[in-house]
C-alpha cells in the first residue's frame, strides 16, 4: 500500500495538535472580522445579495478585478501550512469531479468561489454535457493551464423562465469552436441560457467565480454537447436539491415510516422536484404512493408531470390486473 503523509500525523503529540488548533482558530477569528468589517468581502457580498442578479454582480465587480485580498488571504494560508504540515487553514473546500475549490463567501444566493480545474482532468477529452441553471455568473481567470474554453447557448422565452417551461419544446443547445483562455480576462454569463466547458491545456486553470442564483421556477438543465439535446432536468432551487437528496437517502434506507415527508415534496412549486419526489416514493411504498399518483396524474400543474404520472398510473393498473388464466 501506498505510504501517505497522514500515516505521520501527529497523533500521540497532544501539545503539537493543539498549537495546531490554536493557530487555525486565530486565523480564523482574524478572517471573520475582516470579512465583516464594513470593508470586508462578506459584507460587501451581503449588501448586493438582495440585489437583482445583473446589479449584484455589477455592484462586485471591484472584488473580482483586483485580487490583492485574495493573495493575501491564501498567502497567510499558506504560512500556517508553513508553521506544520498538518495545520488545517480555515477554508471550506467545494466542488468535485474535474472541478474544486474553496468557498471564500456566500450571503443568500450569492457564492464567491475560488475554482481550480487540475491539469489531470483537463486530459484533452471535450464535456460530455453543458449544464444551464438560471443566474449569472462572472469569472475572472488567474490561470489558464493552456487550455480552451468553448461557449454553449440555449435559447430560454420568457414564459420557460416564469415556470412553463416543457422537456417537448426545449431549444436545442448551440455549441461554438473552442478558443483559448486568456490569463485576467473576464467571463459573464445568462447561466439560464450560457455555459462554458474547458478542454486540453498543460497545466491547471484557476478561476475567481462570483455566483448569484436565485430561487426561480426555470429547472436546471444538462445537454449533450454532441447532439445538443436535453437530456436531463432538475430542481434549481438549492432547497429542493437539499430535500430531494434527503428523500434519496430515506428511500436508499427502506424508511416506509417517512412516507408523509415524500407525498409533502409532491406538493412543491417546483415541477422537478415534485416528479423526483413521486419516482422515490413509487419506489419505496407503491401502495403509500397510490392516492397521491392518481391526483398528480389527474391535476398537476405541469403538463409532462401528469403524462408521466398518468403513465405510472397505468403501469400500476396493469400490473395489478387479474392474471387472464
Amino acid at each position: 500500500m501506498t505510504a501517505s503523509r497522514h500515516d505521520h500525523f501527529p497523533v500521540a503529540d497532544l501539545p503539537r495538535r493543539q498549537r495546531m488548533r490554536a493557530a487555525a482558530t486565530t486565523l480564523a477569528e482574524r478572517w471573520k472580522a475582516e470579512d465583516d468589517a464594513p470593508a470586508g468581502v462578506r459584507a460587501a457580498i451581503r449588501a448586493v445579495a438582495d440585489l437583482p442578479p445583473e446589479q449584484a454582480i455589477a455592484a462586485f465587480a471591484p472584488w473580482l478585478g483586483d485580487t490583492r485580498w485574495l493573495e493575501g488571504r491564501l498567502g497567510q494560508a499558506l504560512d500556517l501550512l508553513a508553521g506544520d504540515d498538518f495545520a488545517r487553514p480555515p477554508l471550506r473546500p467545494v466542488g468535485g469531479g474535474a472541478f474544486g475549490g474553496l468557498l471564500l463567501a456566500e450571503a443568500g444566493p450569492v457564492r464567491l468561489t475560488l475554482l481550480v480545474r487540475p491539469v489531470e482532468a483537463g486530459g484533452g477529452e471535450e464535456a460530455a454535457l453543458a449544464l444551464f441553471a438560471p443566474g449569472r455568473v462572472r469569472l475572472r481567470i488567474l490561470a489558464t493551464g493552456g487550455a480552451a474554453v468553448r461557449f454553449h447557448h440555449v435559447a430560454v422565452t420568457a414564459a420557460e423562465e416564469a415556470g412553463g417551461f416543457t422537456a417537448a419544446a426545449a431549444s436545442p443547445c448551440i455549441t461554438g469552436r473552442p478558443r483559448p483562455l486568456v490569463t485576467g480576462e473576464t467571463l459573464s454569463l445568462d447561466t439560464a441560457q450560457e455555459a462554458i466547458s474547458l478542454t486540453g491545456g498543460s497545466g491547471d486553470v484557476l478561476m475567481l467565480e462570483m455566483a448569484v442564483q436565485p430561487p426561480s421556477p426555470l429547472p436546471v438543465r444538462a445537454y449533450d454537447v454532441g447532439s445538443g439535446r436535453l437530456v436531463h432536468v432538475s430542481a434549481s432551487r438549492r432547497d429542493s436539491s437539499f430535500r430531494g437528496m434527503a428523500l434519496a437517502l430515506l428511500g436508499a434506507f427502506g424508511r416506509t415510516d417517512a412516507t408523509p415527508l415524500f407525498a409533502a415534496e409532491t406538493a412543491s412549486e417546483d415541477f422537478a422536484a415534485r416528479w423526483h419526489a413521486m419516482r422515490e416514493l413509487v419506489a419505496l411504498d407503491p401502495a403509500a404512493a397510490h392516492p397521491h399518483l392518481a391526483h398528480m396524474a389527474a391535476s398537476d400543474p405541469h403538463p409532462e408531470v401528469r403524462r408521466a404520472a398518468a403513465a405510472t398510473l397505468a403501469f400500476f393498473t396493469k400490473e395489478s390486473a387479474p392474471c387472464p388464466a
